[in-house]
């Protein structure tokens, strides 16, 4: 079998748990690697995947400063490259407000054939995964862990459901169990990857406002949905710092 770089590229991340750092100097010191080694990991994963290399890769993910140099999935690995991607996002402990208010975006986003992309957690996000294929809409799950390792496990069944129906994308292999660093390290992903960021609910300190900054720094717009004073509301603060107000879907796409 004829070893090629993508092939090296996804030993390169199994070997370091896709740590974009190491498998970064590993290839600045030509690491020797033993073809029987790589051919063992070809063996080894059951996901699909796709690297830095290949012509599916997308483009806004190669603008960033550290692309995941390997990308594991399941499912349509074409909604990457959909023109109209919207992040939802936001409070895993969300409130009654909240989850009505994502609710209704998302349902409302259907007439505009968005993507729904999020990060599978707890609260808004799967809200907005769950609606959005309670609607028939396209949507991405963007792992914090293993491609293999759904989480929270309490999401196990959505997680399945989105493999058939939409796509999941993890930089980390297998099993590979969530670390804190992960989430933060992951939202940089559904930032790149989005046209649009929408936040439904949040608070100030959160990683929600993480995913924000590097929204930010890639030049996307944010949209918000306010909410009432003293409740410590992310959306209210980036609202002031001159993020798009919402109340629906349609005002997402005002003035565009």
């Amino acid at each position: 079998m004829e070893i090629t770089m993508r092939h090296i590229l996804l030993y390169l991340s199994v070997k370091y748990a896709g740590d974009f750092n190491s498998m970064y100097d590993a290839i600045k010191r030509k690491e020797l690697i033993d073809k029987d080694d790589v051919e063992k990991v070809l063996k080894s994963v059951k996901s699909k995947y796709i690297t830095l290399l290949d012509k599916e890769y997308p483009l806004s993910l190669k603008h960033i400063g550290t692309p995941p140099l390997v990308l594991y999935y399941y499912g349509d690995i074409k909604l990457l490259n959909n023109p109209n991607i919207i992040a939802i996002i936001g409070a895993r402990k969300c409130s009654e407000y909240g989850k009505e208010m994502t609710k209704r975006i998302v349902a409302g986003l259907t007439k505009y054939e968005a993507t729904i992309l999020s990060g599978g957690a707890l609260g808004i996000d799967g809200i907005a995964h769950t609606i959005a294929l309670e609607n028939h809409q396209k949507t991405i799950l963007v792992s914090a862990s293993g491609i293999d390792n759904p989480y929270p496990k309490t999401h196990t069944e959505l997680y399945e459901r989105i493999k058939k129906e939409g796509l999941i994308i993890s930089e980390y292999p297998g099993m590979i169990e969530p670390q804190p660093t992960f989430f933060l390290i992951r939202n940089r992903i559904i930032a790149a990857l989005s046209e649009r960021i929408v936040v439904t609910e949040a608070k100030v300190r959160s990683g929600t406002i993480n995913t924000v900054a590097y929204g930010l720094e890639f030049g996307k717009d944010i949209c918000c949905v306010p909410s009432n004073a003293n409740l410590n509301s992310g959306c209210n603060m980036l609202i002031k710092q001159g993020a798009k107000l919402i109340e629906k879907a349609n005002d997402i796409y005002a003035d565009y």
